[in-house]
């Protein structure tokens, strides 16, 4: 990724920088002794890395039934995955074998809409993660709270999510990561009470449960926004791609077996926990599966589906803290953020995107969990915005570069495959409560004027910034052709 001040025949250059654990060498910096790890991500780890980035398990779900009874919640669980979660699957798999190396949509949107805008959804996908990483503490002290009630509410409560937030962060520090087999460890341990679960509640299943529905009562804005916080992110694995083995192949294949994995996950225990008990919609909060699985087996199962939810938890917001730091680490790399956020820790960790990240965590934990996912998703749904547009524009500008897995629709076939998410996004926005919009406006602003004053900043050399001087560039020899038919 070239800078703006550059010449113009570089404007589509492209960072091609590793966000994990990689370092690219600036004008001014020593070369990191850490710049890929020496193992590759196979298939099956791979799996349960998406798994843990768009999933950890059914531990959140439970508001869909809160916000529209189980029928509308099982639906949604199989409807929503094919307008939303399949189109950015494939886009992901398209774009990250397009370009295989670590870094994902940031390297997409720079390389088609300019480095201003690869700034902004860097902006925005982080603060989106570091949103999300405000959940993890709630939900985790969600599922111990019947076990513990004072950690239900009050000052318990507010010393408890800082406390956690505070040790996890310690440890992701320390550069504790669920990579690899450790992720397939963690993601048979998330799901295998619940199949514990529904061996167990089989005669107690009563389908009529399933068919109750009540129009005239659905709160869309959290039925919404609870259907496509658990559906989203299949995006983030894009920022790992240089570190799969053989990206080409892997890259689809993962993706196409964790969107099976991620829906079985989330539909299956919803199919139990309805059929199985009488249904109080006020009870179906965030939290609620262990009420259930105490109600169905036993105190020993819900302590079992606390203590995975637990693991999930944990597992999902070291997972997100090391993907949000790491990012500003190679924004940093790229020259786009000041050079301070590069440094390293002893452990390899990057020590100031650690603090900036479980900054906002901290300062985000007084939002409720429905404010905290409407706010991320409010952001995360710019975010997609630019990454469709830039799919689309480089089909249309780079129609001959190499892309090993092609979605197989030409323009017009690229376009329509981006309507349907597309509307999922302006359903999104229109149900976002005020408060909400304006919070996430003032950060998209805060974005767009961020950059230019970081230019500046650069300009007058207040601050260091550092730049790879040779970045490759994936698209140089690709033919500018637009020659590509319509629909093949």
């Amino acid at each position: 990724m070239q800078k703006l001040g550059d010449t113009t025949d570089k404007q589509t250059s492209i960072a091609i920088g590793v966000q994990n654990g990689a370092s690219n060498v600036g004008f001014n910096r020593v070369p990191s002794s850490s710049r890929r790890t020496n193992g590759k991500v196979s298939v099956l780890p791979l799996v349960f890395l998406i798994f843990y980035g768009v999933s950890g398990g059914p531990f959140g779900v439970e508001d869909t039934v809160h916000a529209a009874g189980p029928l509308l919640a099982l639906i949604g669980f199989l409807v929503f995955p094919l307008i939303w979660s399949v189109p950015e699957a494939l886009i992901t798999a398209e774009m990250g074998t397009m370009f295989p190396e670590d870094g994902g949509y940031v390297i997409w949107v720079s390389s088609a809409l300019g480095e201003y805008w690869g700034f902004q959804i860097g902006w925005m996908k982080w603060l989106s993660g570091v949103i999300d990483n405000a959940l993890y503490p709630v939900m985790f002290l969600d599922y111990v709270k019947s076990a513990i009630p004072a950690l239900s509410g009050g000052l318990p409560r507010v010393g408890a999510t800082l406390g956690l937030a505070a040790i996890l962060t310690y440890i992701n520090y320390r550069g504790l990561t669920i990579v690899g087999w450790v992720a397939v460890l963690l993601g048979v341990l998330s799901l295998l009470p619940f199949g514990v679960m529904g061996f167990i509640a089989i005669p107690k299943l009563r389908p009529k449960r399933w068919l109750v529905v009540d129009l005239h009562n659905v709160d869309w804005n959290l039925y919404l926004n609870t259907l496509f916080w658990n559906l989203n992110y299949w995006d983030g694995i894009s920022t790992l791609t240089g570190e799969m083995d053989n990206p080409k192949k892997t890259l689809p294949k993962a993706l196409f077996y964790a969107l099976i994995v991620v829906v079985s996950g989330y539909f299956f225990p919803l199919l139990i926990g309805t059929g199985a008990i009488p249904l109080n919609r006020d009870l179906w909060t965030d939290g609620y599966f262990s009420d259930v699985a105490k109600l169905v087996g036993g105190v020993w199962l819900r302590v079992w589906i606390q203590v995975a939810a637990a693991m999930a938890t944990i597992g999902m917001f070291e997972t997100e803290m090391s993907g949000d730091s790491f990012q500003l680490l190679g924004m940093a790399e790229r020259g786009m953020l000041p050079a301070f956020f590069a440094k390293r820790s002893r452990y390899g960790t990057p020590l100031v995107g650690i603090l900036f990240s479980a900054s906002g965590v901290i300062l985000l934990s007084w939002l409720s969990f429905e404010e905290i996912v409407a706010a991320e998703n409010f952001l995360y749904c710019f975010g997609m915005i630019l990454e469709f547009i830039s799919f689309i524009r480089l089909r249309i500008k780079y129609p001959a570069a190499s892309r090993p897995f092609k979605i197989p629709v030409g323009t017009v076939g690229s376009i329509l495959l981006c309507i349907p998410p597309t509307i999922s996004i302006g359903a999104v926005l229109a149900f976002s409560s005020l408060k909400v919009a304006g919070i996430s406006l003032v950060a998209v602003v805060i974005g767009l004027v961020m950059q230019p004053c970081l230019k500046h900043v650069e300009k007058k050399k207040w601050l260091k910034f550092s730049e790879n001087s040779d970045l490759p560039d994936p698209l140089r020899g690709a033919a500018h052709e637009t020659t590509e038919t319509l629909f093949h």
